[in-house]
C-alpha cells in the first residue's frame, strides 16, 4: 500500500523519459553556457547517480574554488546508454548520502520543479521528473524496508509450515486414495446388483412376455399350420389355376354361365392330359377373388350368385374397360352404387357434352359410366379404351379429338348396354371387356327372396341386412389383424420377448380377434335362424324367378316384347301388397303366387299381339311345371320342332292318309321314352289310328290300346304326329288342366287399369294396327280423370315436330297436365331425344 502511493510518480516518470530523443540529449550536450536550471537538473542526476563534480575557479572572479557538474553533466550525457542507465537505476539501493544531498539542496529549490524546467528545456523536465520520483521512492523504501524484512522471515516461516504441510497432504491423499479404491468398488457391487436386479425384472417379463405370446398366438397354431398347408397346395396348383382364369377373364366374359362352366370343364380337363397342376374344384373366385371385396360388391348391389360374382372378378381383373351386356340394369346399379363415394360420373352418347365430362373425369382420376350404348361406339373413344397415353415431362397425357388431356392413373371407365344380345364387329370386341351381366336364375331368386322377406318380415331383412354388413366389417377387420400379426412377427428385430411394444400388439390382437370370431360365430347362428325363417318363403321366389325368365323367352318370338326387371320387380311389390293376407304360411304363399301369376298374365298380355297371347300361356304353363319338375325336356323339345329330320328307314303303313311328314315324326316320337313302341302299335293297328285322323275333335278322342294312359304333353306330341291342325285347342286344354281356364281367355284392354299400373316416369305406348286410333277413348278418360281440354295436349309428330313437342314435354312437366304424342313411327330420329326425355 506505501508502494503504491510512489508508484503513479515513478511511472510518470519512466514515462517521460521514454519520451525522450537522442536529439534532445544532443541539444543538452551541446549548451555551453546552459541556463540555470538545467544544470541544477544535471547537477542532481550526477549526485543521484554518485558522481564527483570538477573543482575550478569561479568564473565570477573570487578567486575562489567552486564545484562544477557540468562537465560531469556534459560526459554523463556522451553516454550512449544515458537514458538506459536511468531506467534500470537501483532504486531499492541508492546511497544515503546522495539522497539526502538530493533532498537538502533541490527538493525544496524553487527551480527545481517540473513545471518551472520545462520552459526553459522539455528534456530535463523528464529528467527532473525522474529525480523527483527517486526521491520519492527512496522515502517510501525506508518505509517499506523493514515490512520486507518481516514478510522475509514470515514466508521463511512459511515454507517450513508448508513443508510439514505437503508431507500431511500425502498422507491424506494415500489415504482418500484408498478410500476412493473402496468407494468404486461399492459403486461397482451396487451396479452389479442393480444389473442383476434388472435382469431379474427383464426375465420375469419375458416370462409374462411368452406365457402371452404362447396364449395369444398357440390358437393361432392350428389355423395357420393348416393355412400353411393348403397355401402350400395353391401353390403347386397356381400355374394351372392362373392359366383357367386369365382364360376365364380373357375369352368367357361374354357368355352364358353354362357355356362359362362347360369351357372350363374342357379346359381343366386339357390341363389334366398336359399335366398342368391346377386345383381339382377350381373357381374364379377362389383363385382370383378376395372375400372381404366380394362381400362389399355385394352390399353394392351384385347379385350374390357366383355368375355375377366371376363377373365382378373379370370386371376389377381385366385390363381393358369393361362393357356390360346388362338388359336387366343390374351392373349398372352396382356400378353405381360402388362408386357412390367416389364421384362417379355419369354419361351416355346422346349427352352433347360427354367428351367434356369425359375429358375431366380422365384428369381428376374419377369413375365415369357411360350408359345405353348401341353396337357401335362412338370413334372418339378410341384412345381411352385403347388406353392410348404418352408421357411429355415425366407426365402422363392422353389425346382425345383435338384436345390433350392430363392421364390420371385413378381414372375408371365402365360401360354398359341394354340390349339382350348385341353384336359387336371384332374391331370393338378387342378394344374392351364385353360381360354378360343378364341375371341368372338363382341370382334373381335371391333377389326376390330379400323383397318378399323385406315386406312380409321387415325386422328379420333388417337385422340380416345388418349382419351382412357387420359380417363384411368383421372380415375385413379380421383380415387387417392377421396382416397386422404377421407384420409385427416379420419386422421385429433380435429377441422378440424383450418387444414390450411387439407383445402387446400381438396380444390386443388375438384378444380383438378372439371378440371378433365370437362374434362371428353368434352372427352365424343368428343368420342361419334369420335364413330358415326367410327360407320359407322360397317358393314365392322360386315362382316368380320361373315366371320372370318365361317372359324373358317372349323376346324370341318377336323382339318388340321385352321386359325390365324394374317393371318386373313393381309388379311382384304389387302382388305382395295386395294379395289376400293370411297367418298361415302356406296359404299365404299360395295366395301372393296366386295373386302374381294372375298380375304378370294380365300386364304382358296387354301388351301382345292377339296371336302370341296363347303361346304365352303355354309358356307360363311349361315354365311353372318345369320349376316342379313335372316337364320331360325331351318331350317338351320335340312338341316345339316336332325332333330332328333324318332319313326314315321304316316305310309309311298308310301312306294314302298319313303323310310321310307325320309318319316320320311318329317314328322320331317313338324314341322318347314315355312313347316308346308307338310306331310299331302304328302299323300293327293303322286302322284305328285312322279313326283317330278322320275324327273331328281328335283332342278329345281316347287313343288306342295302351296309348289310352297318354296324358298331358305326351299326348299332344302324338295329336302333333297325326292332327298338328287341333293342337292349338289341345294346348287350350293343357293350359286349362294345368293352370286354369282364366289363362285362355285374355283380359280386354281396359284403359283405367293400364293406367293405374303406369306413373307418371313411366308413359303409356300404344301400339296401333291400321285403321284403329284410341285417341278418342283416350280423351274421353282423360275428361273422366278431370284431366280434359287444356289439360290434354295433342301432337301428331312428323317432319320437324320434334321439338315442338319436347316444348310441350317440358311444360307439362311443371304444370301436371298430359300430353299425347300421335304418330311416333314418322319421327323414328327423334326418339332417342324421347327416351332421354323419358330417362332423366
Amino acid at each position: 500500500g506505501d508502494l503504491a502511493e510512489a508508484m503513479p510518480a515513478l511511472e510518470a516518470a519512466l514515462a517521460a523519459l521514454d519520451t525522450l530523443k537522442p536529439a534532445d540529449i544532443t541539444v543538452l550536450k551541446t549548451m555551453q553556457n546552459p541556463p540555470g536550471p538545467v544544470k541544477l537538473v544535471m547537477e542532481s542526476i550526477c549526485v543521484m547517480k554518485g558522481i564527483k563534480p570538477e573543482r575550478k575557479q569561479d568564473p565570477g572572479g573570487s578567486g575562489k574554488m567552486i564545484e562544477d557538474f557540468w562537465g560531469p553533466s556534459k560526459k554523463l550525457l556522451g553516454d550512449m546508454k544515458f537514458l538506459e542507465s536511468l531506467k534500470t537505476f537501483d532504486k531499492d539501493n541508492i546511497p544515503a548520502a546522495n539522497i539526502k544531498k538530493i533532498r537538502e539542496k533541490f527538493v525544496d529549490h524553487p527551480d527545481f520543479q517540473p513545471s518551472v524546467i520545462k520552459s526553459v528545456s522539455s528534456a530535463c523536465e523528464g529528467l527532473c521528473k525522474w529525480v523527483r520520483a527517486m526521491e520519492v521512492y527512496e522515502r517510501v523504501a525506508k518505509v517499506v524496508a523493514p515490512k520486507k524484512e518481516r514478510l522475509k522471515e514470515a514466508e521463511g516461516e512459511l515454507a517450513v509450515q508448508m513443508q510439514k504441510l505437503s508431507v500431511k497432504r500425502a498422507e491424506l491423499k494415500e489415504v482418500e486414495d484408498r478410500l476412493q479404491a473402496l468407494n468404486d468398488t461399492f459403486e461397482g457391487m451396487i451396479q452389479k446388483k442393480k444389473d442383476l436386479e434388472a435382469n431379474i425384472e427383464l426375465c420375469s417379463q419375458k416370462l409374462i412376455r411368452a406365457e402371452k405370446l404362447i396364449g395369444g398366438l398357440g390358437g393361432e397354431k392350428d389355423r395357420w399350420t393348416e393355412a400353411a398347408r393348403l397355401l402350400g397346395i395353391k401353390y403347386t396348383n397356381l400355374t394351372g389355376d392362373v392359366l383357367l382364369s386369365s382364360a376365364t377373364v380373357s375369352y368367357l366374359g361374354a357368355f352364358t354361365v353354362d357355356y362359362r362352366v362347360e369351357c372350363q370343364r374342357e379346359w381343366h380337363k386339357l390341363c389334366s392330359e398336359k399335366n398342368i397342376p391346377c386345383s381339382k374344384d377350381f373357381t374364379l373366385s377362389n383363385t382370383l377373388g378376395n372375400q372381404v371385396l366380394i362381400r362389399s360388391w355385394q352390399i353394392a348391389g351384385l347379385p350374390v350368385d357366383s355368375f355375377s360374382t366371376d363377373n365382378g372378378i373379370i370386371v376389377s381383373n381385366s385390363r381393358r374397360w369393361p362393357l356390360m351386356i346388362d338388359p336387366q340394369g343390374q351392373a349398372n346399379k352396382w356400378i353405381k352404387n360402388m362408386n357412390k363415394a367416389n364421384k362417379l360420373s355419369i354419361i351416355k352418347l346422346s349427352d352433347s357434352n360427354y367428351v367434356r365430362t369425359l375429358e375431366n373425369a380422365i384428369q381428376f382420376g374419377t369413375p365415369v359410366l357411360l350408359e345405353n350404348v348401341g353396337e357401335e361406339l362412338d370413334a372418339i373413344l378410341e384412345p381411352v379404351l385403347l388406353k392410348q397415353t404418352f408421357k411429355q415431362q415425366g407426365v402422363e397425357y392422353m389425346k382425345l379429338g383435338e384436345n390433350t388431356v392430363e392421364y390420371s392413373s385413378d381414372f375408371r371407365f365402365y360401360i354398359t348396354t341394354g340390349l339382350r344380345n348385341p353384336h359387336y364387329l371384332p374391331e370393338v370386341a378387342v378394344k374392351v371387356c364385353l360381360l354378360n351381366f343378364m341375371i341368372t336364375p338363382l341370382g334373381l331368386e335371391d333377389q326376390l327372396l330379400g323383397i318378399v322377406a323385406a315386406k312380409e318380415k321387415p325386422e328379420l331383412e333388417e337385422k340380416k341386412n345388418q349382419l351382412i354388413l357387420e359380417s363384411a366389417a368383421n372380415n375385413k377387420q379380421l383380415k387387417e389383424i392377421e396382416n397386422k400379426i404377421l407384420e409385427v412377427l416379420s419386422s421385429s428385430e433380435g429377441n422378440i420377448l424383450e418387444d414390450e411394444t411387439a407383445i402387446k400388439v400381438l396380444s390386443s390382437s388375438k384378444i380383438l380377434s378372439e371378440e371378433i370370431s365370437e362374434k362371428q360365430k353368434i352372427a352365424s347362428v343368428t343368420e342361419n335362424e334369420i335364413d330358415e325363417t326367410r327360407m320359407g318363403y322360397r317358393p314365392v321366389a322360386e315362382h316368380s324367378s320361373i315366371l320372370f325368365f318365361c317372359i324373358s323367352d317372349l323376346a324370341n318370338i318377336d323382339p318388340m316384347y321385352q321386359y325390365s326387371l324394374s317393371w318386373f320387380i313393381n309388379l311382384y311389390l304389387h302382388s305382395i301388397a295386395h294379395s289376400a293376407p293370411s297367418d298361415d304360411l302356406q296359404v299365404r304363399i299360395s295366395n301372393i303366387l296366386d295373386h302374381f301369376t294372375m298380375r304378370v298374365y294380365y300386364n304382358v298380355c296387354r301388351s301382345l299381339f292377339e296371336k302370341d297371347k296363347l303361346l304365352f300361356s303355354l309358356l307360363l304353363t311349361v315354365g311353372i311345371m318345369q320349376g316342379k319338375g313335372q316337364v320331360d325336356d325331351l318331350v317338351w323339345r320335340f312338341l316345339l320342332t316336332g325332333g330332328v329330320a333324318l332319313e326314315n328307314p321304316h316305310p309309311n303303313p298308310a301312306p294314302e292318309w298319313l303323310s310321310d311328314k307325320s309318319w316320320s315324326e311318329v317314328v322320331r316320337a317313338s324314341q322318347l321314352p314315355c312313347l316308346e313302341g308307338l310306331f310299331e302299335h302304328v302299323q300293327e293297328n293303322i286302322t284305328q289310328w285312322k279313326q283317330i285322323y278322320d275324327s273331328g275333335h281328335p283332342q278329345d278322342e281316347e287313343l288306342p290300346g295302351k296309348w289310352c294312359a297318354v296324358v298331358g304333353m305326351e299326348r299332344m306330341v302324338v295329336l302333333r304326329c297325326f292332327r298338328p291342325d287341333k293342337l292349338v285347342l289341345a294346348v287350350q286344354q293343357f293350359i286349362v288342366d294345368n293352370m286354369s281356364r282364366t289363362y285362355i281367355e285374355p283380359p280386354t284392354f281396359d284403359l283405367a287399369e293400364s293406367y293405374s299400373d303406369s306413373n307418371c316416369c313411366s308413359p303409356l305406348i300404344f301400339v296401333l294396327s291400321p285403321g284403329s286410333d284410341p285417341t278418342a277413348g283416350l280423351l274421353k278418360f282423360a275428361d273422366d280423370l278431370g284431366m280434359g281440354g287444356s289439360k290434354t295436349q295433342t301432337i301428331s309428330l312428323g317432319q320437324g315436330q320434334g321439338p315442338v313437342a319436347e316444348q310441350l314435354i317440358r311444360a307439362a312437366l311443371t304444370d301436371g297436365t298430359w300430353v299425347v304424342l300421335q304418330n311416333c313411327h314418322l319421327a323414328t330420329s327423334w326418339m332417342p331425344t324421347l327416351e332421354k326425355i323419358c330417362e332423366e
